[in-house]
């Protein structure tokens, strides 16, 4: 699953409407917000938490909230009632240290909970199923981390979740946005260091094939135009790379890794037979040296092999025999590593 950030006291929020339908429409499913709410405005937060509640009811979305003991009185609600939340369309609590076993198992059999993932012992969980935890109610959330080297490491934060996952319980982390970045560091809030600075659908792809996480979300404020269009396509089952033009070439269609994956190279299923024999590209042209993400076309002097597309894993020789169309951008050949066997691309020219 995937999800977002909204931050009820950030200048941009009433703005936010149009884009939680841009993101629900592409398959989020879930919001998270923090409720730590200063003493002296208490209903500017209560009223902005309602409408945040009201937009994720709209568009049937998930609403786990961040909440301190504090907060929860200044809304009118306790532990023992907390679970009146539901009515403003809050369907989850995240809660962190410092509240009573008892009361976690309570709030489990009331609605969704989710606990800190890294820090949660085997003990602990024990415990808290004595007291009646439902574990089908509960996920393990990881924090962000604003500040610079101080994110997980992925080594530890990958062991803890495949614990927890063999405990029957969801997990989540955070990945950072590219667009409308929170303060007051403006560094991103990735779980992960080493996703701090990447591409958020990097991050995602990161988490989905080695984090053992179950659902990810985008710890800052937004994500821009093109992560939006990468998760779209990833969506539908394809994963989108930009491209530089390096010859004349038309748009390119969805294209298949074949499924006997190469090692130096993706090859396309379709190229030989539907894409680009009979065009002016099997003709030598432009055949340089393959630097990794290099787009390539066989030319007619590679006999039966003509028209294949490729895009190179690796740096490769120059070869008569091969033309170089274009070049996946920098940004984006991290993902070449997820193209596996089978795996549907899309080459979009920038």
């Amino acid at each position: 699953m995937l999800g977002i950030s909204v931050y009820l006291g950030d200048d941009s929020f009433q703005q936010l409407g149009p884009y939680i339908e841009q993101v629900r429409k592409i398959g989020f499913k879930s919001i998270f917000t923090s409720l730590h709410i200063p003493e002296d405005n208490p209903l500017f937060y209560k009223e902005r938490l309602q409408q945040l509640g009201s937009w994720a009811q709209q568009f049937d979305m998930e609403l786990v909230a961040d909440i301190a003991p504090a907060s929860l009185v200044h809304l009118g609600f306790d532990w023992d009632n907390a679970e009146g939340l539901l009515d403003w369309g809050v369907t989850g609590l995240r809660i962190d240290y410092g509240i009573d076993d008892k009361v976690i198992a309570a709030l489990s059999q009331k609605m969704k909970i989710a606990l800190n993932a890294s820090t949660l012992t085997k003990e602990g969980l024990a415990a808290l199923m004595e007291c009646g935890l439902q574990k089908e109610s509960v996920e393990m959330w990881h924090n962000f981390y604003p500040r610079p080297e101080t994110g997980l490491d992925s080594v530890e934060f990958t062991k803890t979740n495949r614990w927890l996952r063999s405990e029957g319980l969801m997990v989540m982390a955070f990945i950072p946005g590219d667009e409308i970045l929170r303060g007051p560091l403006y560094k991103g809030l990735p779980t992960l260091e080493e996703h701090r600075g990447v591409t958020p659908f990097e991050a995602y792809m990161n988490l989905k094939e080695n984090g053992a996480v179950n659902k990810v979300l985008v710890g800052d404020i937004t994500l821009s135009e093109k992560s939006l269009q990468q998760f779209e396509s990833f969506g539908q089952g394809v994963i989108s790379l930009r491209a530089e033009k390096l010859v004349k070439v038309g748009e390119l269609p969805v294209q298949t890794n074949r499924w006997d994956a190469a090692r130096d190279c993706i090859r396309s299923m379709e190229s030989r037979q539907y894409g680009l024999i009979g065009t002016h590209l099997l003709k030598p042209e432009n055949t340089i040296f393959r630097s990794k993400g290099s787009i390539t076309v066989d030319n007619e002097q590679y006999g039966r092999y003509r028209g294949e597309l490729q895009i190179t894993k690796r740096n490769l020789p120059a070869d008569d025999k091969v033309n170089v169309i274009g070049k996946v951008i920098e940004e984006d050949l991290p993902l070449l590593a997820f193209i596996k066997g089978g795996v549907e691309f899309q080459l979009k020219w920038i």
